[in-house]
């Protein structure tokens, strides 16, 4: 961790901002894009932050704090289920992390992104495999998108308490295609995914 921010340290390049998102592969919710400019990507208190899958999510939250209390920079780009549908999930989250760069406060020097280049970003940028693993920056954006993608599918189950957002957070499992087989699709799931087509065409 911290070998690709640490050449690019090296080279002179700084800031930089990592950027990723949360819920690509719900069919139900929002897609959320975070970017995140660290003042210091090499704070030993940032040793917490890796990748959001990694960490319980009863201990989520702090490590959100953390990165509040150290980072330069946060932006977060929200896209509805709606808007997923109407540019297809991987044009709204391309548009979303040009989105949440050109949203920080902070202009970067060079943007690091998990698994896909931002084309037309204006800022020289690189995609890397598995960077919410290996980049600490991309991993604090990992951590913001999700921890505030889940609290918004809590607010989503108070709306929807049968479909259990609260649990899945809109992903496919058992519980939730048991709830969309009793109720239908509701307004916050997407009909651009196969499973909730199938629903709506029966």
């Amino acid at each position: 961790m911290k070998v690709i921010e640490q050449l690019l340290s090296n080279a002179g390049i700084s800031p930089i901002a990592g950027v990723d998102e949360a819920g690509r592969g719900a069919c139900a919710g929002p897609l959320v894009i975070a970017s995140v400019v660290l003042n210091d990507p090499f704070a030993a208190e940032l040793a917490v932050v890796r990748d959001s899958k990694e960490i319980a999510e009863n201990k989520r939250d702090a490590v959100f704090d953390l990165i509040h209390q150290i980072a330069a920079s946060i932006s977060v780009i929200t896209v509805p289920a709606r808007d997923v549908d109407s540019r297809g999930v991987h044009a709204a989250n391309l548009d979303g992390m040009r989105r949440a760069v050109q949203g920080l406060t902070v202009e970067p020097a060079y943007v690091l992104t998990d698994g896909y280049a931002i084309e037309g970003l204006g800022v020289p940028n690189l995609a890397v495999w598995k960077g919410d693993q290996v980049v600490v920056s991309i991993s604090a954006a990992s951590v913001v998108a999700k921890v505030v993608r889940d609290r918004i599918m809590r607010e989503m189950d108070l709306e929807f308490p049968q479909y259990g957002f609260a649990g899945h957070k809109g992903y496919i499992t058992a519980a939730h295609t048991q709830a969309l087989n009793e109720h239908g699709p509701c307004a916050q799931h997407r009909r651009s995914f196969a499973n909730i087509a199938a629903l709506i065409h029966k």
